[in-house]
């Protein structure tokens, strides 16, 4: 394709002659995102032009950049999922960066809620359906989102939502020997994070990213995180304070004895009811959000289960509830070998250019063909973070826990065990 420079972030952004950029929308760590429109129609609809930087500077970052686009490849068609329109690399010999052209939304939803703009109860349930109609088809697929967050669901003026951010995402199989280690370099907000991840309960299930819906819709209810720990100690406290302390059968099942014990040592706190945490929300919503947060995984509902809750009977249709027909391939996860990614990458961008030119979707694949503005997987950020007060740290009045070690296994889970 014929391509134009544009200088932003004091860097080089070469994209599709035929648009012209128009805003730069965010920068991060593993790259940045601007927006775009026709260069010859400044009223026409836009794209996100996500440049993914520094790909072969190590395997962590290669894998994640692939696995990305492999991914949003992979669920193109789900009206939930952020839909990818094309690929690029500008120079195939030799090459360090890829773009993604996206498909441009509004805003996402840690924006909306932080702007406190008034949301109804049905603002709650749209959100939260959409949502769970996208992580089905997801899960369907025995792929794991493990980074679901506020920041991480893009909406537009028309309250349409599209799960982005796939660079986190791992496989799932029924059978727990198979995921033995398939959470590594797992760094996801921790305000998000299942306790059963940080409490390295013996395997990892589904129900990880069912925890993090249950914390999207208590901060839609409260308008701010419901835990919010400084350190994955604290994290847990936070748990706990509203949770209550586990029984015996989910304290026995806690992979760390450091942990486990940690837990034990606390005062037994009773479940404090959500009706006093959101005495305004809908009791149907609590009620779903009691099921969502249930703090044992095996006892937590599943995402059909929730598609089917009573609080969602309004916006509940099978036909929107989709199952991925193939499941995904993480084969090459298991590959190391840096001459190789190159090449998996190349051919990913050359399939995607030849699918695009092909069989065309015209509503979904042209470049001109979607909404507004767009910040994709941005992390919570420092600001939203310090805008809230400090609670105490219940595990600060225990002088004889080592908290450093046990904040490691908290963080790192059974990785740390291992």
């Amino acid at each position: 394709m014929p391509r134009h420079t544009y200088r932003t972030f004091g860097q080089d952004f070469t994209i599709d002659k035929s648009l012209k950029l128009t805003r730069e929308l965010g920068q991060g760590a593993y790259g940045i995102v601007c927006s775009a429109k026709p260069a010859d129609d400044p009223n026409g609809k836009g794209v996100a032009v996500k440049k993914v930087t520094n790909v072969f500077s190590r395997s962590i970052v290669c894998k994640r950049a692939l696995r990305e686009l492999k991914l949003l490849r992979h669920f193109r068609n789900h009206k939930n999922i952020v839909c990818l329109y094309n690929l690029d690399i500008v120079d195939v010999n030799n090459f360090n960066e890829v773009y993604l052209y996206e498909e441009l939304m509004e805003c996402d939803m840690h924006q909306i809620i932080r702007s406190k703009q008034p949301l109804t109860d049905m603002h709650y349930q749209s959100f939260i359906y959409q949502t769970l109609c996208g992580l089905k088809y997801i899960h369907s697929a025995n792929v794991l989102h493990r980074d679901l967050k506020p920041g991480n669901l893009l909406i537009n003026a028309d309250c349409e939502l599209k799960i982005c951010d796939f660079g986190l995402a791992r496989g799932f199989s029924e059978d727990p020997e198979r995921n033995a280690g398939f959470m590594t370099e797992y760094v996801a907000t921790r305000w998000y994070r299942a306790p059963e991840i940080m409490l390295s309960v013996q395997s990892y299930s589904k129900a990880i990213d069912v925890w993090s819906v249950g914390c999207i819709l208590a901060e839609l209810l409260g308008g701010r995180p419901l835990f919010r720990g400084r350190d994955y100690v604290d994290q847990l406290n936070q748990i706990l304070s509203v949770l209550g302390t586990p029984d015996e059968d989910t304290l026995s099942r806690i992979g760390s004895q450091r942990a486990q014990d940690y837990v034990r040592s606390l005062p037994a706190q009773p479940k404090l009811p959500f009706s006093k945490l959101f005495p305004e929300a809908n009791p149907l919503a609590l009620d779903l959000l009691d099921k969502l947060l249930a703090f044992d995984p095996d006892r937590r509902i599943t995402v059909q289960e929730a598609l089917e809750h009573e609080y969602l009977k309004l916006w509940h249709d099978p036909v929107d509830e989709m199952e991925c027909p193939i499941p995904f391939d993480f084969s090459f996860e298991t590959i190391n070998d840096m001459d190789k990614l190159r090449e998996i990458i190349l051919n990913e961008v050359i399939d995607m250019r030849n699918e695009v030119s092909g069989a065309r979707r015209p509503s979904q694949l042209d470049f001109t063909a979607t909404t507004a503005v767009s910040v994709t997987g941005t992390a919570a950020s420092t600001e939203y973070e310090s805008a809230y007060d400090e609670v105490p740290k219940p595990q600060e009045n225990l002088g004889n826990t080592d908290t450093a070690d046990l904040e490691k296994e908290l963080e790192y889970g059974l990785d740390a065990l291992h």
